[in-house]
C-alpha cells in the first residue's frame, strides 16, 4: 500500500513523496514530513485524494489495509458517480474514464511489482543448524571403509551407503531418503565400493567387479563405463558436464564420459607419488581438487598445472558456503576458498573433530550436499592404527608387542626371526626376540611390498626411488643401497621368489588388463608374461616345490583363486568355490590359504600323482584388515599353525552402525569461518 501510494503520487506530480539529498535523507523524511498535497492537480478527485493520504498514512492503523480496497476506491472514480454514491447496477459499470485511469493502472502494476520485489529480496532467515544420527537396522554395519563408504546427493535428499550384513551378508550399496526412516538395497551393487552422484541425482556412480559403473537410483540394470578398474583406487566425482574423474589403483587420475567413452589421463604422476586419490571436481567441472603427492592439490582441466592447496591435507570438499572442506589428524577442516581463482582466501579452522579414516589416516568417511547438509562416520583418529597379532587355526588371539601404528603386508623371514611390514610408507624390520622396531627402507618416498629372498639375505619391495614404481631390493642387514631389479613406466609389485631364489614372480599394473602376472628371471634381469589377459590376475605365490603358481583372478565376474603349473603346460585348477582372495602356500606344499573376506579358509592340495584340491574349510572368522587384492595382508609361519594378522585397534572401530548427520550445515560454516563476502 505505502509503495502504491508513493509511485502514484510520482504519477501525478512529477515528484517524490518524499526527498532528499541522500538515501538517508529521504528515508528520515519518511518518519518526520508529510507529501506536499498542494503540489496534487486541482481538478483531481476528492476521492483520489483521500485515497492517496490514507495509502501513506504513518500510523499502520490508520492505512489502508490492502491493494483490494484501493482497486475499490479507483472504480469508484472511473464510474463517474456522485462523492457517495454507492457502486450497484448501471453505477458500477464506467460512464467517463476519468484522464488519471492509465496512470493508476500503472501505478497499481508498478506498486505490485515493487511489493514482489521487497518480499523477493528480503533477507531469508538462516535455517537452524540440526544435528540427527542414523541407526543402520540391526545386523548391518558399514563396509568397504578402506574407500568412501558414504554419499550424499547433490540436494541433500538421499543418502548412499556400502555395508553389508553379519553372518556373510553381501556387500552392496543401499539407498535412503533422508526423510525416510527405510533404506532398501540397490539390485545390481554386489561388492560395490565408493558410491556417488550424478549431478542431478538420478544417477549413481561406484566400484565393483573390477569395473566402474552407474546405476540409475530406481534401480534399473548397471551400466559398466570403464573395465579394468581392480582393485579401484579411492573415489570419483561426477560434474555437471557429463564427465566422470576417478582415480586408478595406484596411478594418476582418469576421466571418462558418464556415457561411457574412451578413458583417457587427467594427471600424471609427479616424482615420487605413489598415487592420487579422493577427486572432486570444483563448481563448473573446469578443475578438480584431490589428493596428491604434498597434500590437497588443484588440477584445471585442459590448461593450466596443478599445484598444492593445502599441504598436508586429504579427502577435500567444496562445501556451497565457499568453503573448501578436507581431512587432517582426524578433523574435518574448513577454509575459504574461491573456485573462480583456484585459491585459499583466509585461514584453516577445525570444523568436526573424530571423523573416521581409512587404516593409515587416509579418506574421511564424510559427504557435503549442495545444498550444505554433512553426513559423516565417527571414529577416535587413534583407531584407524593397527596392531600385529597372532591368531591360531581355531581364531585364538595373541597380540604381537609391537608398538601401534599404521602396518600393512607382514612378511616373516625364512627363518621365522623376522618380520617385515610396511607402516608410513616404509619398510621396517621387527624382531619379536628383542620387540625393536626398526626402519629399514629411507631411499626414495615410498617403499612397499616387501619379499624375503629364500635365504633371507634380501627382501625386495616396490620402490619410487627413481621416479617409476618399480622392484629394488636391499640386504637385509641394511648394508648397502637400493639395488633396481625392474625398469618399467609401469608400476611393479613384487610377490614370491621360487624355491632357489632365482625367479621372482610380481604383478603389472597395465592400463587395459589392470594387473598382470610376470616373472622375473635374475640371472639375466628379464621379465616374461606368465598371465597377461583381460582379466584381473595378481597375488601369484609360488608353492614351496616351485612347480605351481597359486593367484587370484575375475575372469569368471569376481575374484577367485586358482593353481596352475609353473611355467607350463597345464590347465589352471579352481581352488576357492565362493569368492577368494590373497593365497599363501602352507610351507609344506599340502595346504593352500585364502581369504573369503573375514575368513580364513584352507584347502588341502594334493600334487601327486596329479594335482588335486579338497573342498575349501574355514579355520576362523575376524575383522582382520583386508588388502586391496594385490598382495596377502597376511602370512603364515613355518608351522602352518599361526596367521600373523592386521587387526584395527577397537574392534568397534572396524563395524561402524552409525552415521551422523547434520542438517544446513553450512549455516554454522558461515559463523565458523567467515568468507568475507555476502
Amino acid at each position: 500500500i505505502w509503495a502504491f501510494g508513493c509511485v502514484l503520487y510520482e504519477m501525478l506530480t512529477g515528484k517524490q513523496a518524499f526527498q532528499g539529498e541522500s538515501v538517508t535523507d529521504a528515508l528520515a523524511a519518511v518518519i518526520r514530513a508529510e507529501p506536499d498535497w498542494s503540489q496534487l492537480p486541482t481538478a483531481m478527485p476528492m476521492r483520489v485524494r483521500v485515497l492517496l493520504q490514507r495509502c501513506l498514512q504513518k500510523d499502520p492503523k490508520q492505512r489502508l489495509r490492502d491493494i483490494g480496497d484501493a482497486r475499490i476506491s479507483l472504480d469508484e472514480v472511473q464510474s463517474g458517480a456522485p462523492e457517495g454514491t454507492p457502486l450497484t447496477g448501471a453505477a458500477a459499470r464506467p460512464a467517463k474514464p476519468w484522464r488519471l485511469a492509465s496512470a493508476v493502472a500503472g501505478a497499481l502494476a508498478l506498486a505490485a511489482v515493487v511489493g514482489v520485489a521487497v518480499w523477493i529480496l528480503k533477507p531469508t532467515p538462516p535455517q537452524p543448524v540440526t544435528r540427527t544420527v542414523i541407526d543402520l537396522p540391526v545386523g548391518q554395519r558399514l563396509a568397504g571403509l578402506d574407500r568412501l563408504a558414504l554419499a550424499l546427493s547433490p540436494d541433500g535428499r538421499q543418502l548412499a551407503y556400502v555395508a553389508t550384513t553379519e553372518g556373510g551378508g553381501v556387500q552392496q550399496i543401499y539407498l535412503r531418503a533422508m526423510d525416510s526412516l527405510e533404506a532398501k538395497p540397490l539390485p545390481g551393487t554386489q561388492g560395490a565400493v565408493s558410491p556417488f552422484f550424478s549431478p542431478d541425482g538420478q544417477w549413481l556412480g561406484f566400484f565393483a567387479e573390477g569395473k566402474l559403473k552407474k546405476i540409475s537410483v530406481s534401480g534399473v540394470a548397471a551400466q559398466t563405463l570403464v573395465d579394468g578398474v581392480n582393485p579401484p583406487g579411492p573415489g570419483a566425482s561426477w560434474s555437471n558436464q557429463g564427465m566422470i574423474v576417478y582415480a586408478d589403483y595406484a596411478g594418476a587420475l582418469e576421466q571418462v564420459s558418464d556415457g561411457g567413452s574412451a578413458h583417457r589421463p587427467l594427471t600424471h604422476l609427479e616424482k615420487g607419488e605413489v598415487g592420487q586419490g579422493w577427486p572432486e571436481f570444483l563448481p563448473g567441472g573446469k578443475a578438480v581438487v584431490f589428493d596428491g603427492l604434498s597434500g590437497v592439490e588443484v588440477q584445471p582441466i585442459g590448461t593450466g598445472e596443478r599445484r598444492t592447496l593445502i599441504p598436508g591435507g586429504s579427502s577435500p570438499s567444496y562445501a556451497s558456503s565457499g568453503h573448501l572442506i578436507y581431512a587432517q589428524a582426524g578433523n574435518l577442516m574448513a577454509v575459504p576458498f574461491d573456485p573462480q581463482r583456484l585459491e585459499v582466501t583466509g585461514t584453516p579452522v577445525s570444523v568436526v573433530k573424530d571423523v573416521r579414516h581409512g587404516v593409515g589416516a587416509t579418506g574421511a568417511q564424510y559427504s557435503v550436499s549442495s545444498t550444505g547438509s554433512l553426513v559423516y562416520v565417527s571414529g577416535n583418529p587413534e583407531a584407524s592404527q593397527s596392531r600385529l597379532v597372532w591368531v591360531s587355526r581355531n581364531g585364538t588371539e595373541q597380540p604381537v608387542a609391537a608398538p601401534a601404528g599404521n602396518y600393512g603386508y607382514p612378511r616373516l623371514s625364512p627363518d621365522g626371526r623376522r618380520v617385515a611390514v610396511v607402516s608410513g610408507g616404509q619398510v621396517w624390520l621387527y624382531d619379536p626376540a628383542r620387540d625393536t622396531l626398526t626402519r629399514f627402507t629411507f631411499e626414495g618416498g615410498s617403499n612397499t611390498y616387501p619379499t624375503w629372498t629364500p635365504d633371507g639375505k634380501r627382501i625386495a619391495f616396490m620402490s619410487n626411488k627413481e621416479g617409476s614404481q618399480n622392484i629394488f631390493w636391499q640386504l637385509a642387514d641394511g648394508s648397502g643401497g637400493l639395488e633396481r631389479l625392474t625398469t618399467s613406466e609401469r608400476i611393479q609389485v613384487p610377490l614370491s621368489w621360487s624355491p632357489n631364489g632365482q625367479l621372482l614372480a610380481f604383478v603389472e599394473v597395465a592400463p587395459t588388463t589392470a594387473a598382470d602376472i610376470w616373472v622375473l628371471q635374475l640371472s639375466d634381469r628379464k621379465a616374461q608374461p606368465f598371465l597377461k589377459t583381460p582379466a584381473y590376475e595378481a597375488a601369484p605365490q609360488f608353492s614351496p616345490d616351485g612347480r605351481w603358481l597359486a593367484y587370484v583372478s575375475d575372469e569368471s565376474g569376481r575374484q577367485e583363486v586358482y593353481v596352475q603349473p609353473y611355467p607350463g603346460p597345464g590347465g589352471k585348477y579352481l581352488i576357492s568355490t565362493d569368492g577368494g582372495n590373497e593365497p599363501v602356500w602352507n610351507r609344506n606344499g599340502r595346504e593352500l590359504f585364502y581369504r573369503g573376506g573375514d575368513k580364513m579358509m584352507a584347502v588341502d592340495i594334493t600334487t601327486q600323482p596329479s594335482f588335486s584340491a579338497g573342498k575349501p574349510k574355514m579355520l576362523f572368522e575376524g575383522r582382520y584388515v583386508l588388502s586391496g587384492g594385490t598382495h596377502p595382508n597376511y602370512d603364515v609361519f613355518a608351522d602352518g599353525q599361526r596367521f600373523l594378522m592386521v587387526k584395527l585397534i577397537g574392534q568397534e572401530q572396524a563395524a561402524p552402525t552409525q552415521i551422523n548427520v547434520v542438517l544446513n550445515w553450512t549455516e554454522e560454516l558461515k559463523r565458523l569461518v567467515p568468507t568475507g563476502t555476502k
